[in-house]
């Protein structure tokens, strides 16, 4: 059974960092893309990273691009999202997601001073 379990939100001042995990079991991640979506309050889903933790290929939104880092660690079975030079607007709950439709629980990311 697929499961996913993300940590490492909480509250950060901006350009402060944090760092997201994702922990998956049921399945061994090298084997899909992932992704990391977000929802920031009041607003819709915004697709954030994809990574192939395969071959190592990583793709960002222009949002964030330059300043979140994807990763996976295949020996743990877990994604990790860096986040950089945090900004109010980043403030969301992010989720990992795979394909069709496995969602983890999501985690809190609040930038504010």
């Amino acid at each position: 059974q697929v499961h996913l379990v993300e940590s490492g939100g909480g509250l950060v001042q901006p350009g402060g960092s944090l760092r997201l995990s994702c922990a998956a079991s049921g399945f061994t991640i090298r084997s899909y893309v992932m992704s990391w979506v977000r929802q920031a309050p009041g607003k819709g889903l915004e697709w954030v990273s994809d990574i192939n933790s395969s071959g190592g290929s990583t793709y960002y939104a222009d949002s964030v691009k330059g300043r979140y880092t994807a990763s996976g660690d295949n020996a743990e079975n877990t994604l990790v999202l860096q986040m950089n030079s945090l900004k109010p607007e980043d403030t969301a709950v992010y989720y990992c997601f795979r394909y069709p439709d496995y969602w983890g629980q999501g985690t809190q990311v609040t930038v504010s001073s």
